[in-house]
């Protein structure tokens, strides 16, 4: 009987065994066949959280770990996509963030470093700012003229206006990425400038032409210059006619120059301070002219610098249609 007792017991221990073994070999073949992945998550405040999963698609890992996604927020990779490596990351961000960058960055490689993926996010800083700009003033011209020998001078001069403007500036990485006006406040009206076309009588434009009816003889002005060496520099160029001066043809000063000679087209400049009265001036560019394109400095102008140069010309239309251009000069300075 006893004998009967223990071989019953040997059995059931075997069976115990036997079953122990079938379920450990069980478990090894159920965790070889799932893999156990480490995952980094990083929120938008930039908070991180590793965990372990066997989930492989982004929002189930996600919900795993009860981390909502808001409707704001992004996610890269996005929701759909599948992690297979042991280790990754998945960085969500806010709606202020650079989407594109971050995508970019992502598709690198999926070893990317999470500093690198973090610089690509930059948040956009709004401001309201206040400046102040000027109105431009607009010029009216009054045709008074009944014929062809006209001058036209400018009876007022304009005067720009002020407004202070208030817009909302958007700055990213401390650059100006978007700017929209909101108000405006006029803190000073513009004046309009009103030019004035009058006649000029006959007698005196007859007298004007007569006495600026001289001959121009460029070789002259090129022979005073020989053995001279030049300075050569750009100027920039404009023109102007006695009927810009703001005199009147009637007054006695019409038409004179600052060294008291009368103006005389293809001849006369305006130059700044540094050119002497009488300073010779090749300028190539009018070498088709009368005067070969040869001038003397005979005269100075409220705007004329160093740089800049204002030829004389005979009507107001042909400094208009002249401009202003920069110049090629030739500039010699006679002792």
């Amino acid at each position: 009987m006893i004998k009967s007792e223990q071989a019953s017991l040997s059995v059931t221990r075997i069976a115990i065994i036997t079953i122990l073994t079938i379920f450990a070999l069980t478990v090894g073949v159920f965790a070889s066949s799932v893999q156990l992945k480490n995952v980094k998550i990083v929120l938008s405040d930039n908070c991180e959280i590793e965990v372990f999963t066997t989930k492989t698609v982004v929002s189930d890992i996600l919900e795993e770990n009860h981390i909502v996604v808001l409707p704001e927020e992004n996610v890269v990779p996005n929701l759909d996509s599948e992690i297979t490596d042991n280790s990754s990351k998945i960085v969500i961000t806010g709606i202020t963030q650079d989407n594109a960058v971050t995508t970019a960055l992502a598709k690198e490689g999926e070893g990317i470093q999470l500093d690198k993926l973090l610089s690509a996010y930059n948040t956009i800083v709004e401001k309201k700012i206040v400046v102040e700009e000027e109105i431009p003033f607009e010029t009216i011209t009054k045709d008074t003229s009944t014929s062809d020998n006209t001058v036209t001078r400018i009876t007022r001069n304009g005067k720009v206006g002020l407004k202070e403007v208030t817009y909302k500036v958007k700055y990213q990485n401390d650059i100006e990425i978007e700017r929209v006006q909101i108000s405006e406040e006029i803190i000073k009206n513009p004046v309009d400038e009103i030019e004035k076309i009058t006649d000029v009588t006959s007698r005196s434009y007859s007298s004007f032409a007569r006495e600026t009816a001289v001959t121009i003889n460029g070789a002259t002005l090129a022979a005073k210059v020989q053995g001279i060496t030049p300075i050569v520099k750009t100027l920039n160029t404009s023109a102007y006619a006695a009927s810009t001066c703001d005199k009147s043809p009637d007054s006695p000063g019409y038409g004179i120059t600052a060294s008291g000679a009368r103006a005389v087209a293809w001849y006369t400049v305006a130059a700044g301070k540094s050119y002497p009265m009488g300073t010779i001036i090749y300028i190539p560019y009018f070498k088709d002219k009368p005067n070969g394109g040869w001038f003397v400095v005979q005269d100075r102008g409220g705007a004329i610098k160093d740089n800049k140069l204002d030829v004389f010309m005979n009507t107001y239309n042909e400094c208009i249609q002249f401009g202003r251009r920069n110049l090629e000069c030739y500039i010699y300075v006679l002792k």
